[in-house]
């Protein structure tokens, strides 16, 4: 066909492109001076049979569009008929589509991967909201402007909320980039759109798409297959980054996320995590994105210390000061030269807590910060801090899955939970999920904090080269459970589940307790801190601090948090039972508790994490007690 001079009332300047059914042309609008592009179906390419539903849909096309009105979407301006020709007149591009960017191998950033993608699901999110669903997002449909903009065009197969122009089990769109739900035939809605756009994404992230192969095989995987994370090809995608993007490509729709503006949300994040991880990456890894103003600018001579020590080079990095040995506490001071070595990391989600902490210790210590729980879960795998500090209350991952996490990454780090909130529950479950070494509460006191992250330290530099072999259990043991409670159901439940495999012995009094330390070996202690008061509490801190391998669980119905926090801080308590006890809970983590023993047995050192330096005790109290502590035979020096 040749070139017309014209189309309807607008005068053709060239040709954009050439599809099978017509060909897009650069037009002018005489009426209104401005440049367009006009899209055509050529009505002598199609047979008859397929003519009237070819121009049925492009006239849906615009029918769907023309209702939006979006700076992330081509506008449609006009749509006519002649004999020859089916035509939208639209919004023209100037740019290049992001298949043709593809094509010419262009290399985009994580800032720019963020922006195409943040754009895209703008433009989706606007026309979801006017229940327009495009069905066919790929890089051929998404135009980038000369200047950076994207524009989302060809709504060919847009379903409306009120077309039944397809039909539940008909297949349209493009293999690489259409969702189980297309394939399979069943019926579609936004999250079909988003599904896509985490396909783009993936493409964009790992160099590749997430299913590869023929049409078939990609149709196969896409349906039945999770794809490997994006990190897996790039190593600059935070975890954050990778979850977003797999969330994105769930099988079952209400697995994704459900808006557009849900996924852009954490896509964002994703991509400022990936942002940080990069800044914070040796620079041997030539990462052509800076670093943002959340790292520490002290960062990247930290990771260039970490690499040459991983190398067995001499630092290259300043040397911040080491605490003065006033700071640290006494067993530490053996080690102080050590110090400067120490790596902190802090992690909350609000800028000024990171900002505050990052100025108390930077001078002291190498300090990372995160801002979210995956961000700084990549700052453990990378640099294997030796002390984690982290908030409670956070949106992507709270406090005690964090704590949790880092220690099954790295179980020699010391753990400290830090948090302005109260809350009985979370508290108790940083002891039981995460076993925190410090529970520090908002606000803090800059002395304490200073000592607490000393002690810490110095826990953590003495654990550093410590290989702990996993503890090996003997079926019966010679260390005992010794449960201290008036109530004898505790002491039965007990006996009942471990008498077959270790001594059992009860205690209703706190004399009774001492005279069954003082004769046999205890490995762990199941008593109610509430029929003692505070001679019991007092009792549990200098046993602490003279014996870090005995444990004890704490059984309370209390629902004091304080009490719980000063337990914690000063008596390293292993685990807390709320009463009435569940026996199921009882049993695993009375279990825990003796493999920690024998893991204690096999590898003293790691006593160090549960040591408390000084019980805060005062008084004929403390001297009462503190003697019949010391009078408890050390059975691991035997």
């Amino acid at each position: 066909m040749d070139t017309p001079d014209k189309i309807g009332k607008y005068e053709i300047q060239g040709i954009l492109g050439k599809g099978g059914m017509g060909v897009v042309y650069r037009a002018f609008d005489p009426a209104i001076q401005r440049s367009v592009a006009i899209k055509t179906i050529d009505k002598s390419a199609l047979q008859a049979s397929d003519l009237q539903y070819a121009v049925t849909r492009f006239r849906h096309e615009a029918q769907a569009v023309g209702r939006l009105n979006h700076s992330r979407i081509a506008a449609i301006y006009d749509y006519g008929e002649d004999a020859d020709l089916a035509y939208i007149v639209m919004e023209l591009v100037n740019g290049k589509t992001l298949y043709q960017h593809l094509q010419n191998n262009a290399q985009f950033g994580l800032r720019e991967i963020g922006e195409i993608v943040r754009q895209l699901l703008d433009g989706l999110g606007y026309a979801h909201s006017q229940g327009v669903i495009h069905r066919d997002i790929k890089p051929s449909n998404i135009l980038i402007n000369d200047d950076g903009r994207i524009k989302i065009s060809d709504f060919g197969i847009a379903r409306l909320d009120t077309s039944t122009l397809t039909m539940v089990g008909e297949i349209m769109g493009s293999p690489s980039y259409m969702s189980p739900e297309q394939i399979i035939g069943t019926d579609i809605d936004a999250r079909t759109d988003i599904f896509s756009v985490g396909v783009i994404a993936y493409e964009l992230l790992a160099g590749r798409k997430p299913f590869s192969g023929s049409n078939v095989e990609v149709m196969r995987q896409t349906v039945n297959e999770r794809p490997p994370n994006p990190s897996e090809y790039n190593p600059r995608i935070s975890v954050q980054l990778d979850w977003a993007t797999q969330k994105a490509l769930a099988k079952k729709r209400e697995d994704r996320f459900q808006t557009a503006g849900e996924f852009s949300e954490a896509f964002a994040k994703g991509i400022e995590a990936s942002l940080r991880i990069a800044s914070a990456t040796p620079a041997k890894d030539s990462f052509d994105d800076a670093p943002t103003q959340r790292i520490d600018p002290n960062l990247m001579n930290a990771a260039r210390l970490l690499s040459g020590m991983q190398q067995g080079k001499e630092p290259v990095a300043d040397a911040p000061r080491q605490p003065s040995i006033a700071t640290l506490p006494r067993a530490s001071r053996s080690i102080e030269t050590n110090a400067k070595n120490a790596r902190i990391l802090f992690v909350d989600d609000e800028e000024r807590i990171v900002t505050a902490l990052r100025s108390i210790f930077r001078s002291s210590y190498h300090v990372f910060t995160a801002t979210n729980g995956p961000e700084a879960l990549e700052f453990v795998k990378k640099f294997n801090p030796h002390v984690v500090v982290s908030d409670q209350r956070m949106p992507d991952m709270p406090g005690v899955e964090l704590l949790r996490q880092v220690k099954e990454i790295t179980p020699n780090a010391v753990r400290i939970l830090l948090t302005g909130y109260s809350d009985l529950a979370a508290i108790v479950g940083s002891v039981n999920e995460g076993e925190v070494f410090r529970f520090i509460s908002k606000p803090w006191d800059n002395q304490d904090i200073q000592r607490v992250i000393a002690e810490a330290v110095a826990v953590a530099l003495e654990l550093a080269d410590t290989t702990a072999a996993p503890a090996i259990v003997p079926e019966v043991m010679t260390a005992g459970i010794l449960v201290v409670d008036p109530d004898q159901e505790i002491f039965r439940a007990t006996k009942e589940l471990f008498g077959a495999s270790c001594p059992v012995v009860s205690a209703k009094t706190l004399e009774e307790a001492f005279v069954a330390l003082e004769s046999q070996e205890i490995a762990l202690i199941l008593a109610d801190i509430e029929s003692g008061g505070a001679e019991t509490t007092a009792t549990f801190k200098l046993l602490k601090q003279e014996h870090p391998e005995i444990l004890t669980i704490v059984l309370t119905a209390a629902s004091d948090s304080e009490l719980v926090i000063e337990l914690i801080n000063e008596a390293q308590i292993f685990r807390f039972l709320n009463k009435p006890v569940n026996l199921k809970l009882l049993k695993q983590h009375a279990q825990a508790a003796l493999t920690r023993h024998q893991a204690f047995k096999q590898t003293p050192e790691l006593t160090q994490q549960h040591r408390v330096e000084s019980a805060r005790i005062d008084g004929p109290l403390a001297d009462k007690i503190l003697g019949r502590v010391k009078s408890i035979k050390n059975w691991f020096g035997s």
